[in-house]
């Protein structure tokens, strides 16, 4: 993403207060959101750092999913674009990635099931060939609560399956076809670092997410030449943020952080092209906070 050096990077894009309404529906959706994310639909310019690759992307529908396909696209490569139900979302990924000029496939699935993640990789291969990139990016994080003791087993239980027991299975279901100098880019959290008890379930999963990538880091890299690596995003202005927060804290999402401002997709999306291309071929079982 290409932006004038000259600009104070606070002022670069929208800050709070926020007038966003709180969406009720879980996953959010990018199509109601009042203040559109970008996703460098205007400014990202891609290099061919990508060309010819093929990327399975998680939650690409939207949000840092769909910032990534867009680069990635533009980088080069394929895209399989997975995705729980937001259909609407999901299409306008595609409509980026063919107006980059490369193919994209929508693979609908719920992660929580072991069967549909073995499935995206599956149909991945099926559809376009190959497997160079897996990125797991898709999560789920349920509406903010008043206490930790209001959380409830099944959301729990839901939370972990989506966040962290589909990474397992995705991984796995990997493995036979991403090819040494593949990788494996995993999306953590700042939640893992300073994690907030009124979305506790979210943010010890992401802090699985960092020792999963450091322990198969270690191991991919000795054994089958595959890096894996994690990017750790402060607050993004994504549909999980209208989906998980009402009142105060989603009008002021994001004052607190030294931007004094959320991210947007468009500004995480280089950190996974760099993790992707052959810049950060030393690069292993590291996390790149932005």
């Amino acid at each position: 993403m290409q932006t004038p050096s000259n600009i104070d990077p606070k002022q670069q894009y929208a800050q709070p207060p926020f007038a966003e309404p709180p969406q009720s529906q879980q996953p959010g959706r990018e199509t109601e959101m009042l203040t559109k994310p970008d996703h460098g639909e205007t400014s990202y310019r891609g290099n061919g750092k990508l060309t010819g690759k093929v990327a399975l992307i998680t939650g690409a529908d939207s949000g840092i999913g769909r910032a990534v396909a867009l680069a990635f696209a533009r980088e080069g490569a394929d895209i399989a674009i997975s995705y729980c139900d937001e259909h609407e979302d999901a299409a306008a990924t595609e409509l980026l990635v063919h107006d980059a000029g490369r193919r994209a496939v929508l693979l609908p699935g719920d992660l929580a099931n072991p069967r549909v993640c073995q499935a995206l990789i599956d149909s991945t291969v099926e559809r376009l060939g190959k497997l160079d990139v897996l990125v797991n990016n898709a999560a789920y994080q349920g509406r903010a609560v008043k206490s930790f003791a209001d959380l409830w087993p099944e959301r729990i239980e839901r939370t972990f399956r989506v966040n962290i027991l589909a990474m397992f299975y995705l991984s796995q279901a990997a493995l036979p076809y991403i090819p040494p100098g593949g990788s494996i880019i995993n999306t953590a959290s700042i939640q893992a670092y300073q994690p907030n008890a009124s979305i506790l379930d979210y943010a010890t999963t992401k802090g699985a997410v960092v020792a999963f990538t450091k322990g198969l880091g270690r191991e991919l890299i000795e054994q089958r030449g595959i890096r894996v690596n994690c990017v750790a995003p402060g607050p993004v202005w994504t549909p999980l943020v209208p989906q998980s927060y009402a009142g105060d804290k989603l009008e002021e999402f994001g004052k607190q952080s030294p931007m004094q401002r959320p991210a947007q997709p468009a500004e995480l999306a280089p950190a996974y092209v760099f993790l992707a291309s052959n810049d950060s071929q030393y690069v292993c079982a590291v996390r790149c906070s932005a």
